[in-house]
C-alpha cells in the first residue's frame, strides 16, 4: 500500500466503529487491518485518546461553518444545527466518540462551537446564556443525529426489527389505566416515527426554545 496517512487511520477506525463498536477499535487491529506495524501508526497518534480526538475532528472536518452573513441569525443557527446533524448521520459511533473525548481539544468541533456561540451573541444574549445555548443546542444535535443509528453497530437489520417489536409490545402490555399515554403511543415511542419527522421536528423544537427566548429580549 502506499504511504499511511492519518486519514486513512482514522477513516479505518471509524468503520470498525461503526460496525463494531469502539471497544473493537484498538491500535493493534488497525495495523493488522492496514497491514502495517503498531509503530507505523504510533507516528501518527501515541494512544488511543490521541486517536479518538483523531476520529472525532474527521467527523466535523467537512461540516461548513461561517458564511451567509447576511442571513438573520435564526436561520444560521437551525442551519447549523442540521448540518452537524447530518454529518453525525452517517456515522453510527458518532456520538460514543464525541462523548470519549475532551470537545475542546477537537479543532472541527471548535470551529462549530464558535460559530454557535457568535450566532447567541448576536441574538442578543449574554455571555453566560450564550455558553448554555450552544452546549444544548450541540448535545442535542448529537443525540438526534444518534437515535436512528446507534443500533447499527451491533445489530443486523432483522435484529433491530425484533428489538423495536419487543419494546412495542412491552409498552402495549402496561396496564392501560395506569400508563394510558405509552399504551396509546407505543409503536411512535419506539420507533414508529420516520427519520425525516424526527429530525425536522427535533429540530424546530430545540431551535424554537431559543428563538422565544430571543423575542423576549
Amino acid at each position: 500500500m502506499g504511504k499511511l496517512t492519518a486519514r486513512a487511520i482514522v477513516e479505518r477506525a471509524l468503520e470498525i466503529g461503526d460496525a463494531e463498536g469502539l471497544d473493537a477499535v484498538t491500535i493493534r487491529r488497525l495495523a493488522a487491518d492496514l497491514g502495517v506495524t503498531p509503530m507505523a501508526l504510533y507516528w501518527h497518534f501515541k494512544n488511543k485518546d490521541q486517536l479518538l480526538i483523531g476520529m472525532a475532528d474527521h467527523l466535523i472536518l467537512d461540516f461548513v461553518v461561517g458564511g451567509g452573513a447576511d442571513r438573520p441569525w435564526r436561520d444560521r443557527l437551525r442551519g447549523l444545527v442540521e448540518g452537524l446533524i447530518r454529518v453525525l448521520r452517517t456515522h453510527p459511533c458518532a456520538k460514543n466518540v464525541l462523548e470519549q473525548v475532551d470537545q475542546g481539544g477537537v479543532p472541527s468541533f471548535l470551529a462549530v462551537w464558535d460559530e454557535a456561540l457568535g450566532l447567541a451573541r448576536t441574538a442578543g444574549f449574554t455571555v453566560e446564556e450564550c455558553c448554555l445555548i450552544s452546549k444544548y443546542l450541540l448535545q442535542s444535535a448529537i443525540s438526534i443525529a444518534d437515535a436512528p443509528v446507534h443500533f447499527r453497530s451491533s445489530h443486523t437489520t432483522e435484529e433491530i426489527a425484533e428489538i423495536v417489536r419487543v419494546k412495542r409490545l412491552g409498552l402495549q402490555s402496561l396496564p392501560a389505566e395506569k400508563y394510558p399515554n405509552l399504551v396509546e403511543m407505543a409503536g411512535p415511542m419506539v420507533g414508529g416515527l420516520t427519520a425525516d419527522f424526527y429530525d425536522s421536528f427535533g429540530v424546530d423544537l430545540v431551535v424554537s426554545g431559543v428563538e422565544a427566548l430571543a423575542a423576549r429580549r
